[in-house]
């Protein structure tokens, strides 16, 4: 049995910004259930202080830098037996806005010295320095936000392993040299082999260069990262790294994503009852101002609203799918010339795009379950979540070949819909012609029921839940803790 610090800036249901919480909120339940040892840390902002319940203190200590008293609280993870700690600063972490942003939007200012308190502190628990008597096997550390942390314990003798997770290489956490030094960590860290990248203090690098083993949340994307096209100007360490480096696909918390037992849908249906399925389609137009018509085919999307999920893509082709007849559904936020261009065309084609700016859980389910197709066209996507939850509802996914997309869905194409392996429609290029000539391939065989249905029923026997993904991290949990022996 292995005993975990899994260390995150945002975890289900505590707070959330994108995938990454949906992760740290449902890998530690699932390394838990394994009969492993593990404890959930992250930042007391205020959402999390609210949302978790009965915290005790059990910690109070001085971090170098730090503009107060940091205190460790203790509780439990709702809705689970994972053991949750809080690293409590509230000059640093007590505020409105989000996690990383204030609420206009911008990156809070002090991001360096916020997720620099917070890495110490978890490297101090790491270390056993807090009188806890408490000391993990293996500390697994997310994002930029986490990156000091393997750089902090690398030099330390009797340290744990530890494991670095891209969830997207796009966010790197880069400031400036003053606020390196603001941070009072080792000197020695300011290298080519730490966290210097380009005369700026780069966090991401910090974890790529030092962690034990390195992880990406799909297997092609640890593949894409290491080109100059994903790697963001890393690609040589990663590729340096590539033997420590390996991609796990992100799972999906069926208790929460079923439509078997889904609450928040109209009427549950499985594999063998997907006739049902179209009463929430009906639901779902009704509730977006559509008309209601079965035989319509009905294109759900849901995300943030930015380059990265070529939306534009989408857009360049609306005028075509309105020719159809098609329907579109939309939820999401992001840039506003893409919610300007969203809300323009749904004021255009009333009848068959309808909008909703932000997000709301419950219209997330509405649309995984009552639509007829789910559209993905990400330039790049590490993982991808919606395109799994779409697999299990029946809502067949139009993806781009990238990340965990094109690790996840299998195309509709002939020799595949021969074998029954076919489970969604995939398009190779990130052009708006590639696009829609597989808008054209889907819509055509949504005309055919018998062939759509096994697409269907296939993507719904598809398993990508969490214990499976669970098993291939302990493994390399396993590995980390050879190679920090050895280090």
């Amino acid at each position: 049995m292995s005993t975990i610090l899994f260390a995150t800036s945002e975890a289900l249901p505590l707070i959330k910004t994108g995938g990454l919480g949906d992760v740290s909120g449902s890998l530690p339940i699932a390394l838990n259930s394994s009969k492993h040892n593990v404890c959930l840390i992250l930042p007391a902002y205020s959402p999390a202080l609210r949302e978790a319940g009965d915290l005790k203190e059990i910690a109070r200590f001085e971090v170098p830098s730090a503009p107060a008293h940091v205190r460790l609280l203790e509780g439990k993870l709702p809705g689970s037996s994972v053991t949750l700690w809080l690293i409590d600063c509230p000059p640093l972490f007590d505020r409105p806005g989000g996690p990383y942003a204030d609420q206009d939007g911008a990156d809070w200012y002090d991001n360096a010295l916020r997720f620099g308190l917070f890495c110490k502190a978890v490297s101090m628990i790491a270390m056993d320095q807090l009188g806890l008597s408490w000391k993990p096997d293996v500390v697994h550390c997310n994002d930029w936000q986490c990156g000091l942390i393997p750089a902090l314990l690398a030099s330390q003798e009797n340290r744990p392993a530890t494991v670095f997770t891209i969830h997207n290489m796009a966010y790197q956490g880069l400031f400036s040299q003053k606020e390196f030094y603001d941070l009072q960590i080792p000197h020695e860290l300011w290298s080519m082999d730490g966290v210097e990248f380009h005369g700026h203090f780069s966090f991401i690098k910090g974890g790529l260069a030092t962690a034990d083993m390195l992880s990406t949340v799909s297997p092609t994307y640890a593949k894409e990262i290491r080109t100059p096209q994903f790697g963001y100007g890393l690609e040589g360490l990663l590729e340096y790294r590539s033997d420590r480096l390996v991609g796990i696909l992100n799972g999906v918390d069926y208790t929460l994503w079923d439509p078997e037992n889904d609450p928040y849908i109209v009427k549950s249906y499985t594999s063998k009852t997907v006739r049902f399925k179209s009463l929430n389609k009906s639901a779902l137009q009704e509730y977006m101002g559509l008309p209601v018509s079965e035989k319509t085919p009905l294109i759900g999307i849901i995300g943030r609203m930015v380059e990265q999920k070529g939306f534009d893509l989408f857009l360049d082709n609306i005028e075509w799918l309105i020719s159809t007849e098609v329907q579109i559904v939309v939820l999401g936020s992001g840039e506003p010339h893409f919610e300007e261009k969203f809300k323009i065309a749904a004021t255009q084609y009333p009848q068959n795009i309808s909008v909703q700016i932000g997000y709301h859980e419950t219209l997330a389910h509405h649309i995984e379950s009552g639509s007829d197709m789910f559209l993905m066209p990400s330039r790049f996507e590490p993982s991808g979540l919606n395109q799994l939850y779409s697999l299990r509802y029946g809502t067949v996914p139009i993806v781009h070949h990238t990340g965990g997309l094109a690790d996840s869905v299998i195309d509709a194409s002939e020799e595949n819909q021969k074998a029954k392996i076919a489970t969604g429609f995939v398009f190779n290029e990130a052009t708006p012609e590639s696009l829609l000539a597989t808008l054209k391939r889907a819509i055509a065989l949504y005309k055919q029921p018998k062939l759509w249905k096994q697409i269907m029923k296939t993507g719904m026997k598809q398993d990508f839940s969490w214990k499976k993904s669970a098993k291939q991290y302990l493994a390399l949990y396993q590995r980390a803790i050879e190679h920090a022996k050895n280090s």
